[in-house]
């Protein structure tokens, strides 16, 4: 099991930590998923053989956020 810290910008309300937790929260692979509004932070915790980190930046990016690297 990995665990992942990133940093992502654009979110704002409610609406941006469900969207995460809906769209990434439940790619297979992904264990727990944390959102931080606050310190612009979401917390994964995955399994590697599984999802892919790339992966998982990607499906961030896709609901129209900017993951730092």
């Amino acid at each position: 099991m990995e665990k992942v810290s990133l940093k992502v910008k654009g979110m704002s309300c409610d609406h941006c930590v469900k969207s995460i937790e809906e769209n990434v929260g439940t790619l297979n692979g992904v264990e727990r998923l944390l959102v931080d509004l606050e310190k612009e932070n979401v917390f994964i915790e995955y399994n590697v053989d599984s999802v892919s980190l790339d992966k998982l930046k990607e499906a961030i990016e896709e609901q129209g956020y900017e993951v730092e690297s």
